[in-house]
Protein backbone atom coordinates (compact mmCIF):
# COMPACT_ATOMS: atom_id res chain seq x y z
CA UNK A 1 0.00 0.00 0.00
CA UNK A 2 1.51 3.74 -0.81
CA UNK A 3 2.06 6.29 1.51
CA UNK A 4 1.20 9.81 1.13
CA UNK A 5 4.78 10.64 -0.33
CA UNK A 6 4.43 8.30 -2.48
CA UNK A 7 0.68 9.03 -3.91
CA UNK A 8 1.82 12.57 -4.10
CA UNK A 9 5.03 11.31 -6.19
CA UNK A 10 2.33 9.66 -8.42
CA UNK A 11 0.11 12.71 -8.90
CA UNK A 12 2.96 15.22 -9.57
CA UNK A 13 3.99 12.89 -12.03
CA UNK A 14 0.95 11.74 -13.96
CA UNK A 15 0.02 15.58 -14.27
CA UNK A 16 2.91 16.81 -15.56
CA UNK A 17 2.64 14.78 -18.31
CA UNK A 18 -0.73 17.06 -19.36
CA UNK A 19 1.83 20.07 -19.52
CA UNK A 20 5.19 20.73 -21.74
CA UNK A 21 6.53 24.23 -21.34
CA UNK A 22 9.97 26.09 -22.51
CA UNK A 23 11.01 29.28 -21.58
CA UNK A 24 13.78 31.93 -23.06
CA UNK A 25 13.78 35.79 -23.43
CA UNK A 26 12.80 37.33 -26.74
CA UNK A 27 13.96 41.33 -27.96
CA UNK A 28 11.00 43.70 -27.21
CA UNK A 29 11.92 44.32 -31.39
CA UNK A 30 11.37 40.53 -32.04
CA UNK A 31 7.90 40.64 -30.09
CA UNK A 32 7.17 43.67 -31.82
CA UNK A 33 7.56 41.86 -35.36
CA UNK A 34 5.14 38.72 -34.23
CA UNK A 35 2.27 41.26 -33.28
CA UNK A 36 2.57 42.65 -36.86
CA UNK A 37 3.00 39.71 -38.59
CA UNK A 38 -0.26 38.11 -36.73
CA UNK A 39 2.25 35.39 -34.79
CA UNK A 40 1.20 36.96 -31.42
CA UNK A 41 -2.41 37.07 -30.46
CA UNK A 42 -3.01 39.85 -27.33
CA UNK A 43 -6.90 39.18 -28.29
CA UNK A 44 -7.27 43.34 -28.40
CA UNK A 45 -11.02 42.56 -27.78
CA UNK A 46 -10.33 42.63 -23.87
CA UNK A 47 -8.32 46.04 -24.00
CA UNK A 48 -12.06 47.64 -22.98
CA UNK A 49 -12.29 45.73 -20.29
CA UNK A 50 -8.06 46.37 -18.84
CA UNK A 51 -8.00 48.99 -16.47
CA UNK A 52 -4.72 50.52 -17.40
CA UNK A 53 -4.44 53.93 -16.85
CA UNK A 54 -2.31 56.44 -18.78
CA UNK A 55 0.01 56.67 -15.85
CA UNK A 56 -0.03 53.18 -14.78
CA UNK A 57 1.32 52.84 -18.73
CA UNK A 58 4.10 55.57 -18.45
CA UNK A 59 5.72 54.07 -15.25
CA UNK A 60 5.77 50.81 -17.25
CA UNK A 61 7.99 52.21 -19.90
CA UNK A 62 9.73 53.95 -17.61
CA UNK A 63 10.54 50.78 -15.95
CA UNK A 64 11.72 49.41 -19.30
CA UNK A 65 14.09 52.59 -19.51
CA UNK A 66 15.48 52.22 -15.63
CA UNK A 67 15.90 48.37 -16.59
CA UNK A 68 13.91 47.53 -14.15
CA UNK A 69 13.25 43.61 -14.00
CA UNK A 70 10.15 42.79 -16.32
CA UNK A 71 8.12 39.85 -14.66
CA UNK A 72 7.57 37.02 -17.06
CA UNK A 73 4.96 36.83 -19.87
CA UNK A 74 2.55 33.38 -20.14
CA UNK A 75 1.76 32.44 -23.48
CA UNK A 76 0.08 29.48 -25.39
CA UNK A 77 1.35 27.93 -28.45
CA UNK A 78 -2.00 27.12 -30.78
CA UNK A 79 -2.04 24.04 -33.48
CA UNK A 80 -1.40 26.68 -35.95
CA UNK A 81 1.75 27.76 -34.20
CA UNK A 82 0.30 31.52 -33.06
CA UNK A 83 1.28 32.34 -29.22
CA UNK A 84 -2.01 33.33 -27.21
CA UNK A 85 -1.10 35.43 -24.78
CA UNK A 86 -2.08 33.95 -21.20
CA UNK A 87 -0.82 36.83 -18.67
CA UNK A 88 0.73 40.04 -19.78
CA UNK A 89 -1.33 41.90 -21.98
CA UNK A 90 -1.57 44.70 -20.65
CA UNK A 91 2.27 45.22 -20.22
CA UNK A 92 2.26 44.00 -24.01
CA UNK A 93 -0.04 46.05 -25.20
CA UNK A 94 1.38 49.01 -23.24
CA UNK A 95 4.80 48.50 -25.16
CA UNK A 96 2.71 48.43 -28.32
CA UNK A 97 0.26 51.70 -27.94
CA UNK A 98 3.62 53.53 -27.24
CA UNK A 99 5.52 51.81 -30.47
CA UNK A 100 2.36 53.02 -32.36
CA UNK A 101 1.63 49.76 -33.56
CA UNK A 102 -1.38 48.69 -31.33
CA UNK A 103 -4.79 47.85 -33.54
CA UNK A 104 -8.33 47.11 -31.64
CA UNK A 105 -10.87 44.60 -31.94
CA UNK A 106 -11.92 46.09 -35.23
CA UNK A 107 -7.99 46.47 -36.78
CA UNK A 108 -7.77 50.00 -36.63
CA UNK A 109 -5.09 51.48 -34.98
CA UNK A 110 -5.40 53.03 -31.45
CA UNK A 111 -4.22 55.91 -30.35
CA UNK A 112 -0.82 56.38 -29.79
CA UNK A 113 0.50 56.25 -25.98
CA UNK A 114 2.13 60.15 -25.21
CA UNK A 115 3.50 59.46 -22.08
CA UNK A 116 2.33 61.54 -18.93
CA UNK A 117 4.65 62.21 -15.68
CA UNK A 118 6.42 59.60 -13.91
CA UNK A 119 8.53 58.86 -10.64
CA UNK A 120 12.24 59.40 -11.77
CA UNK A 121 12.27 59.91 -15.10
CA UNK A 122 10.43 63.58 -14.91
CA UNK A 123 12.02 63.97 -18.85
CA UNK A 124 9.78 61.55 -20.59
CA UNK A 125 6.15 63.41 -19.46
CA UNK A 126 4.77 64.18 -23.24
CA UNK A 127 7.52 62.14 -24.49
CA UNK A 128 6.02 59.86 -27.83
CA UNK A 129 7.54 56.94 -29.97
CA UNK A 130 6.85 59.38 -32.94
CA UNK A 131 6.32 62.80 -32.72
CA UNK A 132 6.04 66.02 -35.26
CA UNK A 133 7.32 67.96 -32.23
CA UNK A 134 10.96 66.37 -32.31
CA UNK A 135 11.63 67.23 -28.61
CA UNK A 136 8.52 65.17 -27.40
CA UNK A 137 9.75 62.50 -29.38
CA UNK A 138 12.24 59.64 -28.01
CA UNK A 139 15.81 59.64 -29.41
CA UNK A 140 16.57 56.94 -31.83
CA UNK A 141 19.04 55.29 -29.13
CA UNK A 142 16.35 54.65 -26.61
CA UNK A 143 13.88 53.34 -29.35
CA UNK A 144 16.99 51.05 -29.97
CA UNK A 145 17.45 50.34 -26.27
CA UNK A 146 13.78 49.31 -26.34
CA UNK A 147 13.20 46.83 -28.96
CA UNK A 148 16.55 45.20 -27.42
CA UNK A 149 15.40 44.61 -24.04
CA UNK A 150 14.51 41.22 -23.60
CA UNK A 151 11.50 39.56 -22.05
CA UNK A 152 10.87 36.44 -20.67
CA UNK A 153 8.73 34.46 -21.97
CA UNK A 154 6.92 31.20 -20.97
CA UNK A 155 5.59 29.00 -23.27
CA UNK A 156 2.82 26.14 -23.14
CA UNK A 157 3.49 23.94 -25.77
CA UNK A 158 0.79 23.09 -28.73
CA UNK A 159 0.79 19.28 -27.41
CA UNK A 160 0.04 20.11 -23.94
CA UNK A 161 -3.35 19.25 -22.75
CA UNK A 162 -6.06 21.97 -24.29
CA UNK A 163 -7.18 22.95 -20.76
CA UNK A 164 -3.87 23.45 -19.49
CA UNK A 165 -3.47 27.06 -20.45
CA UNK A 166 -6.74 27.77 -19.51
CA UNK A 167 -6.08 26.56 -15.74
CA UNK A 168 -2.72 28.39 -16.04
CA UNK A 169 -4.62 31.56 -17.63
CA UNK A 170 -7.49 31.30 -14.45
CA UNK A 171 -4.51 30.82 -11.65
CA UNK A 172 -2.35 33.49 -12.73
CA UNK A 173 -5.56 36.15 -12.57
CA UNK A 174 -7.63 34.60 -10.08
CA UNK A 175 -7.31 37.12 -6.86
CA UNK A 176 -6.17 40.01 -8.77
CA UNK A 177 -7.66 42.85 -8.54
CA UNK A 178 -7.39 43.42 -12.70
CA UNK A 179 -10.08 40.93 -13.09
CA UNK A 180 -13.39 39.81 -12.29
CA UNK A 181 -14.07 35.96 -12.62
CA UNK A 182 -16.06 36.32 -15.99
CA UNK A 183 -13.64 38.49 -17.48
CA UNK A 184 -11.15 35.28 -16.51
CA UNK A 185 -13.62 33.10 -18.14
CA UNK A 186 -14.07 35.44 -21.03
CA UNK A 187 -10.49 35.72 -21.57
CA UNK A 188 -10.52 31.91 -21.77
CA UNK A 189 -13.56 31.06 -23.59
CA UNK A 190 -11.97 33.40 -26.57
CA UNK A 191 -9.11 30.76 -26.58
CA UNK A 192 -11.51 27.77 -26.71
CA UNK A 193 -13.97 28.74 -28.69
CA UNK A 194 -14.81 32.53 -29.95
CA UNK A 195 -17.50 31.44 -31.17
CA UNK A 196 -19.29 31.22 -28.19
CA UNK A 197 -17.88 33.89 -26.72
CA UNK A 198 -19.51 35.74 -29.62
CA UNK A 199 -22.85 34.33 -28.77
CA UNK A 200 -22.66 35.12 -25.16
CA UNK A 201 -21.94 38.50 -25.57
CA UNK A 202 -25.12 38.41 -28.24
CA UNK A 203 -27.58 37.12 -25.49
CA UNK A 204 -26.74 39.46 -23.02
CA UNK A 205 -27.35 42.84 -25.44
CA UNK A 206 -30.89 41.43 -26.10
CA UNK A 207 -33.17 44.18 -24.48
CA UNK A 208 -35.78 41.98 -22.79
CA UNK A 209 -32.19 40.40 -20.53
CA UNK A 210 -30.77 43.83 -20.14
CA UNK A 211 -33.91 45.48 -19.57
CA UNK A 212 -34.54 43.48 -17.02
CA UNK A 213 -31.51 43.20 -15.09
CA UNK A 214 -31.17 46.93 -14.90
CA UNK A 215 -26.89 46.41 -14.20
CA UNK A 216 -24.55 49.51 -12.80
CA UNK A 217 -22.26 50.64 -15.92
CA UNK A 218 -19.56 48.95 -13.40
CA UNK A 219 -21.57 45.87 -13.49
CA UNK A 220 -21.40 45.34 -17.04
CA UNK A 221 -17.89 46.72 -17.61
CA UNK A 222 -17.08 43.73 -15.72
CA UNK A 223 -19.24 41.33 -17.42
CA UNK A 224 -21.61 40.59 -15.13
CA UNK A 225 -24.46 40.61 -17.47
CA UNK A 226 -22.54 37.87 -19.16
CA UNK A 227 -22.03 35.56 -16.16
CA UNK A 228 -25.82 35.59 -16.14
CA UNK A 229 -26.30 34.50 -19.22
CA UNK A 230 -23.72 32.12 -19.09
CA UNK A 231 -25.52 30.79 -15.39
CA UNK A 232 -28.71 30.80 -17.18
CA UNK A 233 -27.21 28.45 -19.47
CA UNK A 234 -25.45 26.27 -17.39
CA UNK A 235 -27.93 26.20 -14.13
CA UNK A 236 -31.33 25.82 -16.18
CA UNK A 237 -31.74 22.11 -17.01
CA UNK A 238 -29.37 20.93 -13.93
CA UNK A 239 -30.44 17.25 -12.16
CA UNK A 240 -30.77 18.30 -8.46
CA UNK A 241 -28.45 16.06 -7.30
CA UNK A 242 -25.42 17.30 -9.60
CA UNK A 243 -26.95 20.97 -7.92
CA UNK A 244 -26.18 20.19 -4.32
CA UNK A 245 -23.33 19.14 -5.56
CA UNK A 246 -21.75 22.66 -5.98
CA UNK A 247 -19.10 23.89 -4.21
CA UNK A 248 -17.22 27.01 -5.13
CA UNK A 249 -19.85 28.54 -7.85
CA UNK A 250 -17.22 30.51 -9.85
CA UNK A 251 -15.24 27.22 -10.16
CA UNK A 252 -18.14 25.31 -11.10
CA UNK A 253 -19.14 27.66 -14.10
CA UNK A 254 -15.40 27.90 -15.71
CA UNK A 255 -15.56 23.92 -15.50
CA UNK A 256 -18.70 23.82 -16.83
CA UNK A 257 -17.81 26.59 -19.80
CA UNK A 258 -15.06 24.72 -20.47
CA UNK A 259 -17.27 21.38 -21.33
CA UNK A 260 -20.03 23.03 -22.92
CA UNK A 261 -17.15 25.23 -25.27
CA UNK A 262 -16.18 21.71 -26.83
CA UNK A 263 -20.20 21.31 -28.16
CA UNK A 264 -21.20 24.22 -28.44
CA UNK A 265 -22.93 23.65 -31.86
CA UNK A 266 -24.98 20.94 -30.40
CA UNK A 267 -27.07 22.80 -28.23
CA UNK A 268 -26.85 27.26 -29.10
CA UNK A 269 -29.71 26.89 -31.32
CA UNK A 270 -32.43 25.40 -28.66
CA UNK A 271 -30.62 27.45 -26.07
CA UNK A 272 -31.00 30.38 -27.60
CA UNK A 273 -34.55 30.18 -28.32
CA UNK A 274 -34.89 29.57 -24.89
CA UNK A 275 -33.34 32.26 -23.48
CA UNK A 276 -35.23 34.52 -25.82
CA UNK A 277 -38.07 33.51 -24.68
CA UNK A 278 -37.64 33.16 -21.05
CA UNK A 279 -36.36 36.82 -21.00
CA UNK A 280 -39.70 38.01 -23.45
CA UNK A 281 -41.47 36.54 -21.40
CA UNK A 282 -40.64 37.79 -18.14
CA UNK A 283 -39.91 41.54 -19.03
CA UNK A 284 -43.43 41.59 -21.02
CA UNK A 285 -45.03 40.61 -17.28
CA UNK A 286 -42.69 42.42 -14.93
CA UNK A 287 -40.20 44.50 -16.46
CA UNK A 288 -37.28 45.48 -14.64
CA UNK A 289 -38.53 44.29 -11.31
CA UNK A 290 -38.28 40.89 -11.86
CA UNK A 291 -34.97 40.34 -10.09
CA UNK A 292 -35.16 43.04 -7.23
CA UNK A 293 -36.50 43.03 -3.73
CA UNK A 294 -40.23 41.97 -3.08
CA UNK A 295 -40.68 44.12 0.43
CA UNK A 296 -44.06 42.69 1.70
CA UNK A 297 -44.54 45.05 4.20
CA UNK A 298 -45.07 48.44 1.14
CA UNK A 299 -46.00 46.12 -1.25
CA UNK A 300 -43.29 47.11 -3.92
CA UNK A 301 -40.03 45.96 -5.47
CA UNK A 302 -37.38 47.78 -4.39
CA UNK A 303 -33.38 47.71 -4.90
CA UNK A 304 -31.18 47.01 -7.66
CA UNK A 305 -30.25 43.65 -8.74
CA UNK A 306 -30.79 40.48 -6.24
CA UNK A 307 -29.05 37.83 -8.05
CA UNK A 308 -30.77 34.84 -5.49
CA UNK A 309 -33.65 36.77 -7.75
CA UNK A 310 -32.25 36.18 -10.54
CA UNK A 311 -31.68 32.01 -9.67
CA UNK A 312 -35.16 31.72 -8.56
CA UNK A 313 -37.20 33.74 -10.92
CA UNK A 314 -35.27 33.08 -14.50
CA UNK A 315 -34.10 29.50 -13.69
CA UNK A 316 -37.63 29.08 -12.49
CA UNK A 317 -39.36 30.45 -15.91
CA UNK A 318 -36.83 28.88 -17.95
CA UNK A 319 -37.02 25.66 -16.69
CA UNK A 320 -40.96 25.46 -17.62
CA UNK A 321 -40.93 28.61 -20.26
CA UNK A 322 -42.13 25.93 -22.91
CA UNK A 323 -45.89 25.38 -21.03
CA UNK A 324 -46.20 28.54 -19.48
CA UNK A 325 -48.90 30.36 -20.61
CA UNK A 326 -49.84 34.20 -21.45
CA UNK A 327 -52.46 33.68 -18.40
CA UNK A 328 -50.05 32.78 -15.84
CA UNK A 329 -49.96 35.35 -12.95
CA UNK A 330 -45.64 36.20 -13.00
CA UNK A 331 -45.98 38.82 -10.90
CA UNK A 332 -47.61 37.23 -7.96
CA UNK A 333 -45.65 34.20 -8.59
CA UNK A 334 -42.44 36.52 -7.65
CA UNK A 335 -43.88 38.22 -5.11
CA UNK A 336 -44.95 34.78 -3.15
CA UNK A 337 -41.16 33.96 -3.27
CA UNK A 338 -40.42 37.16 -1.23
CA UNK A 339 -42.48 35.37 1.53
CA UNK A 340 -41.81 32.32 1.08
CA UNK A 341 -39.09 30.66 4.05
CA UNK A 342 -37.61 28.60 1.99
CA UNK A 343 -36.13 31.56 -0.35
CA UNK A 344 -36.28 33.49 2.46
CA UNK A 345 -33.70 31.82 4.73
CA UNK A 346 -31.28 30.82 1.45
CA UNK A 347 -30.82 33.82 0.27
CA UNK A 348 -28.98 37.57 1.09
CA UNK A 349 -25.49 38.51 1.22
CA UNK A 350 -24.84 35.83 4.24
CA UNK A 351 -25.55 33.15 2.02
CA UNK A 352 -23.27 31.13 0.14
CA UNK A 353 -24.00 29.80 -2.92
CA UNK A 354 -22.91 26.29 -2.14
CA UNK A 355 -26.11 26.59 0.44
CA UNK A 356 -28.23 28.81 -1.73
CA UNK A 357 -28.36 27.54 -5.06
CA UNK A 358 -29.54 24.01 -3.96
CA UNK A 359 -32.61 25.36 -2.15
CA UNK A 360 -33.62 28.22 -4.67
CA UNK A 361 -33.23 26.84 -8.08
CA UNK A 362 -35.72 23.89 -7.02
CA UNK A 363 -37.91 25.89 -5.21
CA UNK A 364 -38.02 28.23 -8.94
CA UNK A 365 -38.98 25.21 -10.76
CA UNK A 366 -42.05 24.49 -8.67
CA UNK A 367 -43.54 28.36 -8.18
CA UNK A 368 -42.98 29.28 -11.80
CA UNK A 369 -45.02 26.47 -13.31
CA UNK A 370 -48.69 26.07 -14.57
Amino acid sequence: MKNKQQELQDQIQKFKKFVHTDSYPIGIGEVANMYLNKELDIHPEFQRIFRWTPEQKSKFIESILLGLPIPSFFVAQREDGVWDVIDGLQRLATIFQFMSILKDENNEKIEPLRLTTVKYLKALENVEWNSSNKENELSNAYKLYIKRAKLDFKIILAESDITAKYELFQRLNTGGAELQPQEIRNAMLVGSNPKMSEWLDMLSQEDSFSNCLSLSERNIMEQYDKEQVLRFIILRKKEEEEISKIGDINDFLTDQMQILSTIFDTFKEEEERIFKKTFNFIYSKVGNNAFKKFVVEKDKFLGGFSISAFECVALGVGYNIDTLTEDFELENAIKSIWNNSVFTNNSGSGVRASTRIPNIIPLGRRVFCT
